[in-house]
């Protein structure tokens, strides 16, 4: 009964919040509300006893991401920061498929047959997934932090205005 309770909770928390982030009209408050809706998501991790993925969560998107954003609103020369997230005059259309799309998650889940799993919570997830990354998958990995490193490179040229020398 707790974790349902837990779940609802989190649930509302991180609609609210995901709200106040569309709903915004600062740009640098929805950021904020981003990253505030991403602590939600990691606390529902942590109700399905998954530590890593909650850690991770918190890391990459609530540390990384949402600062990185912050900075690139705070670094783009704009007169006033609040006039930067306007609506548009696409309300009614973002509203209808919004609607739809509500209607028909809400049927799917409401209408499927849901079956409690006949497997047990491991104690631990952080070892065998460290084992996973470090032996049958490396390659993969390491190959992921040099595209991730090459797209840094990149956009730090990018940023400086890289000037060609001939």
């Amino acid at each position: 009964m707790m974790p349902t309770i837990v779940f609802g909770v989190l649930s509302v928390i991180i609609i609210g919040f995901a709200l106040a982030m569309v709903l915004s009209k600062n740009l640098v408050h929805s950021a904020i509300f981003m990253a505030a809706t991403f602590v939600g998501v990691a606390g529902i991790y942590l109700t399905l006893s998954a530590g890593f993925l909650a850690a991770v969560q918190i890391l990459i998107y609530v540390g990384a991401i949402s600062i990185l954003m912050v900075f690139g609103v705070m670094l783009t020369r704009r007169g006033d920061i609040s006039a930067s997230n306007l609506f548009n005059k696409r309300i009614i259309s973002g509203v209808v498929v919004s609607a739809a799309l509500f209607i028909i998650l809400g049927r799917l889940i409401l209408t499927s047959e849901w079956f409690p799993s006949s497997f047990s919570v491991p104690e631990s997830t952080v070892g065998p997934i460290a084992d996973l990354m470090m032996n049958a998958y490396v390659i993969p990995f390491e190959t992921a932090a040099l595209i991730l490193l090459a797209a840094m490179v990149g956009a730090i040229i990018l940023a400086k205005g890289a000037r060609r020398t001939r």
